[in-house]
């Protein structure tokens, strides 16, 4: 089952690569079929294989010899990665499909705000409304009751966005409003109290990126860096290890 998901992973990862290309220019997602964007030749079925056609043509259009984004290559093979991880630990159970949205969902808005600095609404808001909702199932750090569940979703939400308002408006443009929203969303889908977690994880995952880089001398020292994909990753991380690691740090206390 492992590589059955693994090879389903390979080809949602295609669809992502997708969604990131077109969503910020506002162009659909099905239309026009995929095509080279240097020479607008549409590719064909054996072009469109994920990771072996990048490999095997070398990382270049089959027609015109341009350049592929290498980005296609490492989202497709994480994407597998991804989904072949969530089967070994979810297995076959409804928490599998979750999962696998969530990924799906945070590797778009990681990628694309890693790109071009961008949180969509028109990807934010309808993951709210997912979220929300899927706060129906019984996770293992919620209670049993669905009213509990409902309310604890919307705790987390509420945190996060009072949160990283408070902050943005404290910093004066330090942080942009996409962030504020991502926030929320990220509380909706964690809940109460791990959304705590998941926004101390992302800042300490964003200060040792950030130290290394200028350690590397690959960023001076007053330059920003997204915060985005730090909370993107640590949302995933939450989501699969964050009762656990919880109950691991108040067991220290």
């Amino acid at each position: 089952m492992i590589i059955i998901f693994a090879i389903l992973g390979l080809a949602v990862g295609s669809f992502l690569n997708v969604c990131i290309d077109r969503l910020p220019l506002n162009k659909s997602i099905v239309f026009p079929p995929s095509h080279c964007e240097a020479c607008r030749h549409k590719l064909a079925a054996k072009d469109l294989i994920p990771v072996f056609s990048y490999l095997r043509l070398r990382g270049r259009c089959r027609y015109c010899k341009a350049a592929v984004p290498r980005r296609l290559f490492w989202v497709e093979l994480a994407t597998a990665l991804i989904f072949a991880l969530l089967s070994w630990h979810y297995g076959l159970s409804p928490a599998l499909g979750i999962m696998a949205f969530y990924a799906c969902l945070f590797i778009v808005i990681f990628v694309i705000d890693l790109e071009q600095g961008l949180i969509l609404n028109k990807v934010v808001y309808p993951g709210m409304v997912v979220a929300f909702l899927l706060a129906l199932y019984p996770w293992p750090w919620l209670t049993q009751s669905i009213g509990m569940r409902v309310a604890y979703a919307a705790l987390g939400g509420g945190i996060g966005f009072a949160l990283f308002l408070l902050i943005a408006l404290v910093s004066r443009g330090g942080m942009g409003w996409g962030d504020v929203k991502l926030a929320a969303l990220i509380g909706l889908a964690t809940g109460f109290p791990l959304v705590f977690l998941t926004i101390i994880m992302g800042a300490i995952l964003g200060g040792i990126v950030a130290v290394a880089l200028v350690i590397a001398k690959k960023r001076k020292r007053r330059e920003t860096i997204p915060f985005c994909p730090f909370l993107a990753l640590a949302t995933m991380i939450t989501l699969l290890w964050g009762n656990n690691i919880l109950s691991w740090y108040l067991g220290l206390m």
